[in-house]
Formats: structure tokens, C-alpha cells, sequence
């Protein structure tokens, strides 16, 4: 897979909405996968300080040099997350991404792994695209895009922070 923003598309990917004219009600409730990409012409510019929420009272803040290390140049696909839905049945995409979004606002949330995101000026200019999966494919197509990616690219996507395993 390219991961790029057709690629995505012909293998499922919906949505593609800026995150700043992201409306909720317009994201599907049932479990998926979803992406992060940038814009056209994305030029990164790092924060000093991230204006995510903290977690377990840790700043979520990393520094430049840090970012700038994580940093793909060649990548549009910034952070490939899921959507499980949950123990109760109630999660999903639209719930994963609103916790997401809450999470850049400051507030605190679980979505530790995504938090490089929040360090990037221009974030909420970033695009999202989800794909909406049976709850039992969820883990295994977040594992593959992770392993694809990674055989693209060398390594993870800049915010992903750690590799998913399907779970047996």
C-alpha cells in the first residue's frame, strides 16, 4: 500500500475531513480503523509544548529534536489508530475520534499514543479518514497497516508511538 489519500480510498477509507470542519454526527458509531494524513503542501512546524491533555499527570510534550527525528518527510499518513467497540458495545469510530479531538483540546484522555500530533502548529489542518470494520477485524487491520507501513516506510508513522499485534 502507498498511503496516500487514494490509496486509502481504494481500500475503503471515508471521510477525509480537515480536523478543524470535522463534525462528529457526520463520523459512523461502528468500529473501524482510522488515519491521519496531511494536507497538500503540509509543512510541520513544532510546538514546544503540546496542547494535549495530560495522562496520569505526564506531559504529553516532547522535544524538537525528538519530533523532528519521528518525522517521515515522504509520509502523508501521520497516525494510523482503531475504533474497537468496547466492552459494552458503545465505542466506535465516531467516539474514538471525539476522544482524540477532545485530547488535542487539552483534555485529559487514554489516547497516550497519538499525543505527537498535538505538538504540530498547524494540527488542526490535518485530515481524518476512517474505515468502519466488523469488531472482529479491528485488531488485525490495525496490525497489517502498521506492518505495511512500516515495510513502506522503515518504521512507524510519525505519532504512532507503538506497533499494533493482532490479537489472538
Amino acid at each position: 500500500m502507498l498511503f496516500t489519500k487514494k490509496s486509502l480510498m481504494q481500500d475503503g477509507f471515508t471521510g477525509f475531513r480537515p480536523l478543524d470542519e470535522l463534525d462528529p454526527m457526520r463520523i459512523p458509531q461502528g468500529p473501524g480503523v482510522f488515519a491521519i494524513l496531511c494536507p497538500a503542501d503540509f509543512d510541520p512546524v513544532f510546538l514546544s509544548k503540546s496542547t494535549a491533555g495530560t495522562f496520569k499527570k505526564k506531559d504529553p510534550s516532547l522535544t524538537r529534536e525528538a519530533l523532528e527525528a519521528e518525522w517521515i518527510a515522504d509520509a502523508s499518513v501521520l497516525y494510523i489508530g482503531k475504533a474497537s467497540a468496547g466492552s459494552q458495545g458503545n465505542r466506535g469510530l465516531r467516539k474514538q475520534i471525539q476522544e482524540f479531538m477532545d485530547y488535542g483540546r487539552g483534555r485529559p484522555t487514554v489516547v497516550w499514543d497519538a499525543r505527537l500530533i498535538w505538538q504540530l502548529r498547524d494540527a488542526l489542518d490535518l485530515i481524518v479518514a476512517w474505515k468502519e470494520l466488523p469488531a472482529s477485524e479491528v485488531n488485525a487491520a490495525e496490525a497489517d497497516y502498521h506492518s505495511d507501513f512500516v515495510s513502506s516506510f522503515g518504521r512507524l508513522p510519525f505519532a504512532n508511538l507503538v506497533q499494533a499485534r493482532p490479537k489472538k
